[in-house]
């Protein structure tokens, strides 16, 4: 069991930990992987970019031999089941056992940071540093996007003041602002106001930067080249004659370009052990397909033994959207995947009642944890779908016991047949990792016979019910508002060949986020299926799924606070 007895009164925050810890010069990191410091774009000492260049030598100097290990989760609890903490801790006990290994996850958006998170950088003795700035504006890559997609809205509205030669519909404008903020009154806006100098009236809106389709491009495109030609090609309008109007329709693709060629570099940071690790782009799974950039991917899995990386959310979306769309887009596979697992998620969904009442999720409850388990049984089934082996990894919690814990990984290994871990990351960093990273090893090394769920030439609705059934597991699907009329035009559009990004609430496996367990008796509900054409995928909405959050009832901003002397309090 854990080798930790620091009870959650005695344990440093996060930041306090990170504040302790004698960062090393990010070139000195990266050295031994093969990046010199004329590879990188720093800024200042801990903090760079990888330089397209170096990036264009690599892939073509050194082969992709390197394991990929996937992580992901079961359906999760408000407070998330450690996902992040689970990545950079694996990256660390790798390197303890003797593995070159490199970890690449998602940049936090600012958005979840003041709202519920407070911090998406790992935690405990598993953060990426500088944990503060990674947090907060990092490179810039977000501000970045959220200006280029202004842009294009901008360039839009200029379209219609300036005559609208292209005959826009201002009913069927489908290009909303962004702001990487939850600011819920934003959601639908009335824009244009003010006469004659205000523009042309119109129904508005902004969405999260996280949400917008040029977050997908960059972390799908390979190349500055393979940025414009995504951008060009994104959908804004249609016309009166339901023709899409496109983003290079209106000039725009040059200019947006411009704004993103910095962002379109990998950043690459180090964990509190020293490792590298790649922190770059940041779309939702619940409202996008979740995972870093293709490109960090590509030049880690060229640099090391063994990559791992991160999955948004539960396995029924992040996992999903990476085994279905980026390992398409990205001719690469996972060798192994682990599910993270929890005893509070466990009991989060074999408690006997509704609401489930947090604090009761630190109370000894065996009973609970197996009535849970049909919640971490059917991630495990969903992720064996794809033909790759699976450990679970039980992410320890201070309140756990040893009881509970035990009776986790017997269930794993016992009933579903598989290797399972606990995992001690938060607390004692690569160490507590090391047992979850030799069963990895173990998985990656097997024969992986790793085929996506369904085939890209299938219909529109072929793709959404496989997923709707197979992963969800639902009856079937109704198709409500315009959803079929969608599905139409798509199809008629010659826009049917791709992947489908299924935009779906995380807190169930179903689209009620109030069903937890496995649900059954249901069917999806999709109200929208919209074409996300720069990305490659199609956008398909069920339930009530916000592009845009609202910040909670206590807000972890209101809890941030900075000293005279530059200290942060309240980021954990």
């Amino acid at each position: 069991m854990s080798s930790s007895d620091e009870s959650p009164e005695s344990m440093p925050t996060d930041y306090e930990i990170a504040q302790s810890v004698k960062k090393q010069p990010i070139t000195d990191i990266v050295e031994s992987f093969g990046l010199s410091p004329d590879d990188l774009e720093q800024y200042g000492e801990y903090k760079a970019k990888v330089k397209l260049d170096a990036i264009e030598r690599i892939l073509t100097e050194r082969t992709a031999d390197g394991k990929l290990i996937l992580v992901t989760g079961m359906t999760p609890t408000p407070m998330g089941e450690g996902k992040t903490v689970t990545t950079v801790g694996l990256g660390q006990a790798f390197n303890q056992i003797g593995k070159d290994a490199l970890i690449a996850i998602r940049e936090p958006s600012l958005g979840p940071v003041f709202g519920v998170k407070g911090g998406a950088a790992g935690g405990g003795w598993s953060q990426v540093l500088p944990m503060e700035d990674i947090n907060l504006h990092f490179t810039g890559d977000i501000h970045a996007l959220t200006a280029a997609h202004n842009l294009i809205s901008t360039m839009l509205d200029n379209h219609f003041t300036q005559g609208n030669d292209l005959n826009i519909d201002v009913n069927e404008v489908r290009w909303k602002r962004a702001i990487d903020m939850n600011d819920r009154v934003l959601r639908e806006t009335v824009i244009g106001l003010g006469g004659k100098t205000g523009g042309r009236p119109r129904e508005g809106g902004f969405i999260l930067t996280a949400a917008s389709e040029l977050m997908a491009v960059l972390c799908l495109a390979d190349s500055i080249e393979d940025i414009k030609e995504r951008v060009s090609r994104i959908i804004v309008a249609y016309d009166e004659d339901g023709a899409p109007v496109t983003v290079d329709d209106i000039d725009a693709t040059g200019s947006v370009a411009i704004l993103l060629k910095e962002a379109l570099k990998p950043n690459v940071v180090q964990t509190i052990e020293g490792t590298p690790a790649f922190v770059h782009g940041g779309p939702f799974a619940n409202i996008a397909h979740g995972t870093n950039s293709l490109m960090a991917d590509e030049v880690a899995s060229h640099l090391s033994e063994y990559l791992i990386t991160e999955a948004g959310f539960g396995s029924d979306l992040g996992a999903e959207k990476f085994m279905d769309i980026v390992c398409r887009f990205g001719d690469m596979e996972p060798d192994a995947v682990t599910l993270v697992a929890s005893v509070r998620a466990l009991k989060y969904h074999g408690l006997d009642m509704w609401p489930p009442e947090l604090d009761a999720l630190e109370d000894e409850d065996i009973g609970a944890v197996q009535r849970g388990f049909e919640n971490l049984d059917k991630h495990v089934e969903n992720l064996q779908k794809f033909g790759v082996p699976v450990v679970v990894a039980v992410n320890r919690f201070p309140g756990d016991t040893d009881r509970e814990v035990e009776t986790v990984i017997e269930h794993c290994e016992s009933e579903l047949g598989i290797d399972a871990a606990e995992s001690n990351v938060f607390s004692d960093g690569g160490e507590g990792g090391i047992d979850l990273a030799e069963k990895l090893t173990s998985a990656a090394e097997s024969e992986s016979q790793f085929e996506p769920l369904y085939s890209v030439d299938a219909s529109i609705k072929e793709k959404i019910e496989t997923v709707a059934t197979e992963i969800y597991g639902s009856d079937g699907v109704e198709y409500h508002g315009d959803a079929e009329a969608d599905i139409q035009q798509l199809t008629e559009l010659g826009l049917d060949d791709v992947p489908v990004c299924m935009s779906k609430t995380f807190h169930s496996l179903s689209d009620d986020p109030s069903l937890k367990g496995v649900p059954d008796d249901w069917t999806l509900e999709v109200k929208e299926v919209y074409p996300s054409a720069g990305a490659g995928f199609l956008v398909v909405l069920t339930g009530d799924v916000l592009t845009l959050p609202g910040l909670p009832g206590e807000p972890a901003a209101a809890e941030m606070d900075i000293d005279p002397d530059g200290t942060v309090s309240g980021l954990f």
